[in-house]
């Protein structure tokens, strides 16, 4: 007879115990264990001495190379993201704060897909098939040829999928297995449905597309396993005060993933930006202390962005430090960078930092950008207009070279800038030159006090 069991999950990790604490022995985190009730059959005595069946065995190299075909929407910035499209057979996942269009961008993406004759279906388990029907009238979409069901029951869901091309779950949080003694939305019943609905859509070489929630650090909610099953994970994020939203990719298994795709926000759904840099530089205020253009690589995608800066005489005993769209551990480390090694007092200063556009930037290469934009706003001079700025500054207060500088150079000389600051190359001149990929004139230097020398003919701010 089954009998009920009792055990304990971490949500972070995934790891078991047989009684609840506050902090995951695994991964240290706190407040993540949650009860998982499941059923479990009564072992007879002696099954365990039975042996299995040999499973088949194959060399590594004896197979013939696969070419997907993949199911491609005509979304570029969406196909972007993905690889290339969706590979059948394919699970994805994809969260995103709340209101932030995760729907509207799904909603789009299948109804491209299914006038592309792919016979798609549009599950929801938060809303009715009428809502979903107003965002689509909305949105231009009602004539298209999705197939919509407003259902929570993964078994009654599979039963009625077969011969689907693609399948959307909105979300994966609200399904549930009726054999399961749990709640929607606890690890057991996310973990096992997203397991039963990806062993069903691989089977029949079906793409899956899964909505996830995120908690309130903006990580997927539910068990960390969930991302572990999934071929691809993309984040939907954005400020919502801004009309500008990035798909990001986090993980990949068939395609790059670090590619990001940039969507507008507009009253008929979501637009594509095609060209983000102009996009982002277009309310550039070029005479403003604190301003500087950080040629930034968003996977095979160069993008220019505004850095905004503002130091401010600080009454109070710990200085403010206020920074969105940038790591704030990393300002830390540039501002005593330029105390110590430049000799600049601004570590008693109030600091406000600020990637123009509401786009975050990860990448190591946009230091040399942020110091720049500091050492504007301290001594209160605006920096060249036509210059663009990257680099990494290590500890020492060396300027650090970084990848794929020609296709950040490339960028900048389309957008019409005349000069970039960036790493000197150890095997070339330190002499400025033209670059061979365009009509851009190039700055080399090795130490922060040469970018802190470079503009140091301007007048420093009286304190």
């Amino acid at each position: 007879m089954a009998k009920p069991k009792k055990n304990y999950v971490c949500n972070q990790c995934g790891s078991v115990t047989q009684k609840w604490a506050g902090k995951c022995e695994s991964c240290d985190e706190w407040n993540c264990i949650e009860e998982d009730v499941t059923t479990s059959q009564a072992v007879p005595k002696g099954l365990s001495a039975a042996k299995g069946n040999k499973i088949a065995l194959a060399p590594l190299g004896d197979f013939e190379p696969t070419n997907y075909k993949r199911a491609i929407s005509g979304i570029s910035e969406f196909d972007r993201t993905c690889g290339g499209g969706l590979v059948p057979g394919s699970a994805t996942l994809i969260g995103g704060e709340p209101g932030i269009g995760k729907s509207t961008l799904l909603l789009q993406t299948v109804c491209a897909l299914a006038k592309r004759n792919l016979r798609c279906i549009y599950v929801s388990g938060e809303e009715a098939m009428d809502q979903v029907r107003m965002r689509a009238a909305r949105l231009g979409l009602a004539d298209s040829p999705v197939e919509l069901a407003s259902a929570t029951n993964v078994r009654d869901i599979l039963a009625s999928v077969d011969g689907a091309d693609i399948l959307i779950i909105d979300s994966i949080q609200t399904m549930y297995i009726d054999n399961i003694d749990s709640a929607p939305g606890t690890v057991t019943q996310v973990r096992t449905s997203a397991q039963e609905i990806i062993r069903h859509a691989k089977s029949r070489n079906m793409a899956v597309i899964f909505v996830g929630h995120v908690t309130k650090d903006g990580q997927i909610a539910g068990p960390r396993v969930l991302e572990h099953m999934v071929d691809t994970v993309l984040h939907f994020e954005g400020d919502r005060s801004h009309q500008f939203r990035i798909l990001r990719s986090i993980k990949n298994r068939f395609g790059a993933t670090d590619e990001i795709g940039v969507f507008e926000m507009a009253g008929e759904g979501l637009r594509e930006v095609l060209n983000p840099s102009e996009i982002f530089l277009s309310q550039r205020n070029m005479n403003v202390a604190g301003s500087a253009v950080l040629a930034a690589l968003e996977g095979t995608r160069p993008m220019l962005v505004e850095v905004q800066a503002l130091v401010a005489p600080s009454t109070l005993a710990a200085p403010r430090r206020s920074v969105l769209g940038y790591d704030n551990n990393r300002l830390a480390m540039i501002v005593a960078v330029l105390e110590t090694r430049a000799g600049l007092q601004i570590s008693g200063c109030d600091i406000f930092l600020n990637i123009a556009g509401g786009i975050r930037i990860n990448e190591p290469a946009a230091d040399l950008a942020v110091a720049a934009a500091l050492i504007s706003a301290l001594r209160g001079s605006p920096l060249p207009p036509e210059n663009v700025f990257f680099g990494e500054i290590g500890l020492a207060g060396e300027v650090r070279q970084i990848a794929q500088s020609d296709i950040r150079l490339k960028e900048a000389a389309k957008l019409g800038f005349r000069e970039a600051i960036i790493p000197k190359n150890k095997n070339t001149s330190a002499k400025p030159k033209k670059a061979a990929n365009g009509d851009i004139r190039i700055s080399e230097i090795d130490t922060i006090t040469m970018l802190a020398d470079l503009f140091a003919s301007t007048q420093v701010r009286a304190a």
